[in-house]
């Protein structure tokens, strides 16, 4: 599929069962991802790299506990457990992914201050992680994103890509959820209204 690329989004271990911030069967879309990338001539990987006393973190705000929100200078954030700190186990990739034809790794949450969702740009929506440019520079028209979690980190790379002009579907079987506080419902809505093509297999 020349043109055209499978972008997996933070299927790391902190993230799988057994992880700080574990999503619900995330592990459960490693296969799934696995078959996919045979298909695709260029595959990129995202992965959240957080430093220690990351602002995005609970224990970074006395008083707060995970899932609360707060005010940021670039608006609200929701605050998590301490997750994927650089260099940790939590933040390596699950043992199970295939890498084998990864291209890219684009690191993300590396930043102290800022929190970032979105493979394209931080939380901001305006300091970019350079995919973008790369995607282009390589003719990549068509993308496709894969990993966790689909309400949080695949939805705002999704809502990015199709506001950068790529033609964008999110394979919703090699998805999982938070759904937070109604999140998913909520941001499946915005993908659709914003033109993202939301597949199953």
């Amino acid at each position: 599929m020349a043109g055209s690329a499978l972008i997996i989004i933070d299927v790391q271990n902190d993230f799988c069962p057994g992880g700080s911030l574990a999503v619900a069967g995330g592990d459960e879309v490693v296969p799934v991802i696995n078959g996919l990338s045979q298909h695709f001539e260029h595959v990129l990987l995202t992965q959240d790299w957080h430093p220690h006393h990351h602002s995005s973190f609970a224990s970074s705000h006395p008083g707060r506990q995970p899932f609360e929100t707060v005010r940021m200078a670039y608006g609200e954030q929701t605050l998590w457990p301490d997750h994927c700190i650089q260099g940790s186990g939590g933040a390596a990739f699950h043992p199970g992914l295939n890498r084998t034809k990864a291209e890219l790794i684009i690191r993300k949450g590396f930043r102290p201050a800022i929190d970032s969702y979105s493979a394209f740009f931080e939380n901001d929506h305006t300091t970019p992680t350079g995919l973008a440019g790369y995607l282009r520079e390589r003719g990549i028209r068509d993308i496709t994103l894969v990993g966790l979690a689909t309400d949080f980190c695949v939805a705002y790379s999704a809502l990015d890509a199709v506001a950068q002009g790529f033609a964008t579907t999110v394979r919703l079987d090699a998805c999982r959820a938070i759904d937070l506080g109604g999140s998913l419902d909520a941001m499946l809505g915005r993908m659709r209204q914003a033109g993202v093509t939301l597949a199953s297999n």
